[in-house]
């Protein structure tokens, strides 16, 4: 599981949904290494584990022969309070870490192998995702 090191705060603020302000993400927005990727379409808190899962089903799906790259890291820590536990006496402790997708941020690249293999990689891995995502490729790349 991907997670940082060491974390300047333990503990961060939830941030606000604003669903009319969703704006598009500005960096990672661009294929860099691959022939492939996955790109986001919705936002979404993908967890460390979301993200491992993902990358074990390209890893199956590649085999030795191709290359992937994962564009995201995890280093937003997120907190939970156990389970019956009543309301107050404070924020419940780190659970682990997600990374805040915007759409248009490129999630995994892929490189090395066939457009079928390819492509039946990062759809095997969209499924794994809490974000509705889509496939691009370097000669459609927007």
């Amino acid at each position: 599981m991907l997670l940082p090191k060491k974390v300047k705060f333990r503990k961060w603020q939830t941030g606000r949904k604003n669903r009319k302000a969703i704006s598009s993400d500005t960096r990672g927005t661009r294929l860099a290494f691959g022939s492939f990727g996955l790109k986001s379409e919705t936002q979404a808190r993908v967890k460390s584990t979301q993200i491992e899962s993902a990358r074990k089903v390209i890893s199956r799906t590649l085999t030795k022969s191709g290359k992937y790259w994962v564009r995201i890291f995890p280093d937003r820590p997120y907190t939970a309070k156990a389970a019956e536990v009543g309301m107050g006496k404070g924020k419940g402790d780190p659970q682990g870490y997600c990374f805040d997708v915007l759409p248009g941020r490129i999630i995994f690249e892929v490189d090395g192998v066939e457009d079928k293999v390819a492509k039946e990689a990062l759809r095997k891995a969209g499924s794994k995702l809490p974000v509705k995502a889509k496939i691009i490729s370097r000669a459609y790349a927007e």
